[in-house]
């Protein structure tokens, strides 16, 4: 039975504590813990605490540089070709997102395009820093194929995540932070840890087959958002991602999970536009309330207590999480206490 009651700030310093014995700077490594416990504490637990362990093995191995470095290819006054150096993709987020704000104050719009990254956990992060600075923030990443194209049953492109946010007068971004497949391929994996069944229509099989087996389900592909809809976004994330960027892209790019061998060469893209170079923050902000609270007043349907925004439960279950502590699994943090012995941190959760 799960009762492993962790409050996020202890947890997050353990966290910091193992990057930090192998090898990762103080301020990347809080960076790093922070980030998967805010996954975490917003219900995203497929890219929390879980991911603990892939990110040292990949840190102990050497497939990944512990310390965070980055060289820029090309730069523009509002554009940037950013080679991320084999990072760790969470540092490289942060402090791709702060440079596109810094230039997005001169220029109005910056984007940054960035090759040779790692996988950088939930891609909101970095879309709610954009707003939380009064701009609007788009992230988007690719990651290895988990995706099929519609009518075929081999996986070509990743879930490749979308994130969009805008700022609030008062409160908390709106926040869009989405997968292009029915589900994220990190909460198959998750369940397979787990050894929980997986619902029909998640995933199907290496040779095409539905499947609640989430073992199964690892092995072949999760099924897109919308069928055509979402394999087209899902590519075009690639396109921006990875092609544009120089990275690699689609069944080219190297597996987090099993390659401790090859650099991933995941490729992002970030943009952040000055809203006050537009209508002005105030007016904006204005419509952005007039909108929030339309939305809010509209009928509901049966059975429906409330309409919410996007990112309004994840933010709700955050500050829950804060007051109260997370719950995590036996398996879970029974993990973390063995990785500390691992790696010789002190139990501190």
């Amino acid at each position: 039975m799960d009762h492993n009651v962790v409050f996020p700030k202890p947890l997050a310093d353990y966290c910091a504590q193992l990057m930090q014995a192998q090898g990762v700077p103080p301020e990347e490594a809080r960076i790093i813990g922070d980030r998967l416990v805010e996954a975490e504490c917003c219900g995203l637990s497929s890219h929390g605490v879980s991911r603990t362990a892939i990110y040292l093995k990949r840190l102990e191995t050497g497939v990944v540089n512990a310390k965070w470095s980055y060289r820029a290819v090309r730069e523009y006054p509002a554009s940037i070709q950013w080679d991320a150096c084999n990072s760790m993709g969470m540092v490289t987020g942060v402090r791709a997102m702060e440079r596109c704000i810094e230039k997005a104050r001169e220029a109005g719009s910056c984007v940054i395009a960035a090759e040779h990254s790692n996988h950088f956990g939930m891609a909101g992060h970095y879309a709610k820093m954009a707003a939380e600075a009064g701009m609007i923030g788009f992230c988007i990443s690719n990651a290895p194929p988990n995706i099929a194209p519609t009518g075929s049953y081999r996986p070509y492109m990743g879930t490749n995540p979308l994130a969009i946010s805008a700022p609030r007068r008062d409160g908390a971004p709106l926040l869009l932070d989405i997968a292009l497949s029915v589900v994220a391929m990190g909460k198959v994996i998750l369940a397979a840890k787990l050894g929980k069944p997986i619902p029909e229509g998640w995933a199907i099989t290496a040779d095409g087959r539905p499947t609640t087996n989430a073992a199964e389900g690892q092995k072949g592909t999760v099924l897109p958002v919308g069928g055509h809809k979402g394999y087209g976004i899902s590519l075009f994330i690639d396109i921006l991602s990875g092609i544009l960027s120089g990275a690699q892209f689609g069944p080219y790019l190297n597996n987090m999970w099993n390659d401790f061998v090859n650099p991933q060469d995941v490729g992002h893209f970030f943009a952040a536009i000055d809203i006050s170079k537009f209508v002005g923050l105030d007016t904006f902000l204005d419509r952005i309330e007039m909108m929030c609270t339309d939305i809010k007043a509209l009928p509901k349907n049966p059975g429906v207590d409330e309409i919410f925004l996007p990112g309004e439960i994840e933010e709700r279950k955050k500050v829950q999480a804060q007051k109260d502590g997370l719950v995590l699994s036996d398996i879970v943090y029974n993990e973390l206490l063995d990785l500390g012995t691992h790696y010789g941190v002190a139990r501190t959760i």
